[in-house]
């Protein structure tokens, strides 16, 4: 242990003395001082690591109940484990137990490392949060510098993550009260590997929206839902399990729908109590746009007549547009237009009720979804979709992907081999260390008289 304390205060101090210098003499910025100082600690960090691992290899060969259990078969085997700080190399001792034959690793076991661990759970779920937000190649460089860390590496961890549930973010708080809840749906479209593509929907519910500086707003206490589904009805489900266990549902009067239309949405009041179906201005008025676009001084009409909730008079508007259209791709348009708007007609009325606030579905799609899934020329696999739409949702709801891994491995820890420790082991391994102070460190006392190691002296002195 002694030899590992003077190893790293060794790489601190000339690591210190070198980039101070060039600090100070070559008059460097700050930052490179700090990038410098980052490099030396991550090396720092793999050689405590894997002392730790070695220690922990050492303390099991010791146990009595392994020697009475386990025959070493190998020492020193070596390993190399990607972590945070870098790759930590160490060695440890491989066992054959003497009733079964079954072979092991028994200190690796002990602390959460399976035999085709290449990486840590930190750094694979480093990896993840990357990617949540850009390429698996870009994530990959990002979360460790000193590690090649390929795409096809970050995919790997994010299939073993698995498809992340929609309720994974535990709901902390008591039950809610709200007298208006909004639910808000809608589907990106994302290119597949295949030529196809696929749709995954997102729907979340919030109690509205406040101001946020001068030009911003945000909804309250927002939940996110999203993920590739054959079936829309598990979707709604969730949905509605999330409202009766979040919200008080006494407390609610009204529960508004907003969506595109798409027959999904339309299918979300079947499932969610109390909800009534909105149709959100954004796609009425591009159907409004697609109707009357070529025929301008209809355009303020048409909008006339929904304002004031004339249905017989967009009716009679439509009969006339398409009478004097000539151009049949035109007219058809004109005609998909008119099926929209009269077969969402109370959809749209209801975005006139006074506590009805809007719908921002487009908007969230392209920050939640589009923005990493289709808004660059990517091929994905279907269920790749569906993994980064649930997590990208999921880092939204405040969910931490590193606690999703270790539930996973506190279970396989949990499996694992019980050796009994002998406590005298680890006494007398405390008692070494205590007596390992800087007054016992060897490049205190010998070596050339640095400004460094007469201020550490001083300290040791004082």
């Amino acid at each position: 242990m002694e030899l590992i304390i003077q190893e790293i205060i060794q790489k601190i101090i000339s690591c210190f003395e070198i980039e101070l210098e060039k600090l100070i003499m070559e008059r460097r910025d700050i930052s490179e001082f700090i990038l410098a100082t980052k490099n030396v600690l991550d090396e720092v960090g793999t050689i405590i690591v894997a002392n730790a691992l070695e220690k922990a290899d050492e303390i099991i060969r010791n146990s009595k109940t392994r020697k009475q259990a386990w025959t070493i078969k190998e020492t020193a085997v070596k390993k190399a484990y990607g972590t945070i700080f870098g790759e930590v190399r160490y060695e440890r001792t491989y066992y054959q137990n003497k009733r079964t034959g079954e072979y092991s690793y028994l200190s690796d076991e002990a602390v959460g490392i399976l035999p085709h661990d290449k990486l840590d759970a930190s750094l694979k779920a480093k990896l993840i949060e990357e990617a949540v937000y850009m390429s698996y190649g870009k994530s990959g460089q990002k979360a460790c510098e000193t590690i090649s860390l390929t795409s096809q590496t970050v995919m790997n961890s994010i299939r073993e993550l698995g498809s992340i549930e929609n309720e994974a973010v535990e709901i902390k708080q008591d039950k809610r009260t709200a007298r208006v809840l909004y639910i808000e749906a809608d589907e990106d479209h994302v290119a597949l590997q295949d030529g196809g593509y696929v749709e995954p929907k997102l729907v979340y519910v919030h109690e509205g929206k406040k101001r946020v500086g001068k030009k911003r707003w945000e909804l309250i206490n927002v939940r996110y839902f999203s993920g590739v589904y054959t079936n829309s009805d598990e979707l709604w489900l969730e949905v509605a399990d999330y409202i009766d266990k979040a919200y008080d549902m006494d407390s609610i009067e009204k529960i508004y729908l907003s969506g595109d239309g798409a027959p999904w949405i339309k299918n979300g009041p079947g499932w969610i109590k109390g909800s009534i179906y909105v149709l959100d201005r954004y796609h009425l008025s591009k159907y409004v746009t697609q109707a009357t676009a070529h025929m301008g001084y209809t355009t303020p009409i048409m909008w006339d007549y929904i304002n004031a909730g004339d249905r017989n008079s967009v009716k009679e508007l439509f009969k006339a547009i398409i009478s004097t259209t000539d151009q049949e791709t035109k007219r058809t348009a004109v005609e998909e237009a008119r099926r929209y708007i009269l077969g969402n007609w109370e959809g749209i009325m209801r975005q006139y009720d006074t506590d009805y606030i809007g719908c921002s579905a487009e908007g969230h799609v392209s920050h939640i979804l589009s923005s990493r899934l289709s808004s660059r020329p990517l091929g994905w696999s279907k269920t790749g979709v569906d993994q980064m739409s649930r997590l990208r949702v999921f880092v939204a709801n405040g969910g931490n992907v590193y606690d999703i891994f270790m539930r996973k491995k506190k279970s396989e820890i949990n499996k694992a081999r019980q050796i009994k420790v002998d406590h005298e082991i680890i006494r007398n391994r405390k008692y070494i260390s205590s007596h390992e102070t800087i007054g016992n460190i060897t490049i205190l006392n010998i070596g050339k008289r640095t400004r460094v190691s007469q201020l550490l002296k001083s300290i040791r002195d004082a």
